[in-house]
């Protein structure tokens, strides 16, 4: 379903959902801040780790319960209206084909040599400030995205979701939502968005590091644009450079399988914040390497399937 049709647009969607339930959560602990209290600095740490914590639960237990609900509802109807709202749901739960969308609309102004459109399009899906970079950071900024999302909009949400079916799947949406949303370190979410920070952190510990072998398999029957060898070695030697634990896990392996370097310093939120290097200079990054990444996610994403599929029927199996 998610490949014919993606996100469905116009009508109610759960992870929508889940954002303005966190959007709420947000204003009610937090509410405004006052301008001289600004610094988190001059902000109570624990009172608003706390509350960080209360956000989590608050988003958390009503996502669970509301999901076995309408689960638990349907099934009793009719065995077969339970199939299909489970189907739906999961259909929701993964995000291969918006991230291939998404990122493509990156692609194609780039291709008409639109920088300006370009900017605007990745300013859509990155953290970054857009308005400063050139072809080359629109593009590695991209083919980061799509390496990172990999792993959160894919495979980790498909192993969730094998592992405890919509309701662990959409838990886990959850909880990634609330990073993108409130794991940022700047003045507002220094102290409050902690707790969402370090449970994203720990839901992708090992789906992160799975993602990457996923990749770089990938790369043996991708095509010839792509070096497992060398996908291999870089993410043996860069997969630990980013503050997160996670996300250069499937970034150092996109960099290797295409032979290119990113990361690197960036603004964010009129910050220069320095990054370390991913990958080696071996060519300079090309915006056709946003569609060559999507291929490669693409090719692991059926992987991905493919085990997780092989996994539940041998455990049907041995039941």
């Amino acid at each position: 379903m998610d490949l014919l049709i993606g996100d469905p647009r116009n009508i109610p969607h759960p992870i929508k959902s889940i954002g303005r339930l966190i959007g709420f959560a947000d204003k009610a602990l937090l509410g405004e801040i006052p301008p001289e209290k600004t610094d988190p600095e001059k902000r109570d740490k624990n009172k608003e780790y706390k509350k960080g914590i209360a956000l989590v639960i608050m988003v958390l237990l009503p996502v669970i319960l509301l999901t076995v609900a309408v689960m638990a509802l349907a099934y009793r109807i009719h065995p077969a209206a339970g199939v299909c709202v489970e189907a739906v749901l999961t259909c929701y739960i993964l995000a291969q084909t918006s991230l291939r969308r998404e990122s493509m609309k990156v692609y194609e102004p780039l291709k008409r040599g639109d920088i300006e459109g370009a900017r605007k399009a990745v300013s859509m899906i990155v953290g970054r400030d857009t308005d400063v970079l050139d072809e080359s950071g629109i593009t590695k900024a991209a083919v980061e995205t799509i390496a990172e999302n990999f792993s959160d909009g894919v495979s980790a949400p498909m192993i969730y979701t094998a592992i405890g079916g919509p309701v662990l799947g959409l838990a886990y949406k959850a909880i990634n939502t609330m990073d993108s949303m409130i794991g940022y370190k700047n003045d507002r979410y220094m102290w409050l968005g902690t707790a969402a920070a370090k449970l994203d952190d720990a839901a992708n510990y090992i789906p992160s590091r799975i993602s990457a072998l996923f990749l770089i398999a990938a790369c043996m029957i991708a095509g010839k644009a792509y070096d497992a060898a060398g996908a291999m070695r870089i993410w043996k030697r860069d997969r630990r450079k980013h503050k997160s634990p996670n996300a250069a896990q499937t970034e150092s392996a996109c960099a290797g399988a295409l032979g290119v370097r990113l990361a690197g310093p960036n603004y964010y939120f009129g910050r220069l914040v320095e990054k370390p290097y991913i990958g080696d200079d071996i060519r300079p990054v090309e915006f056709e390497d946003i569609k060559r990444s999507n291929r490669l996610m693409m090719t692991a994403s059926f992987i991905c399937f493919a085990v997780c599929l092989a996994v539940m029927a041998g455990i049907s199996w041995i039941q």
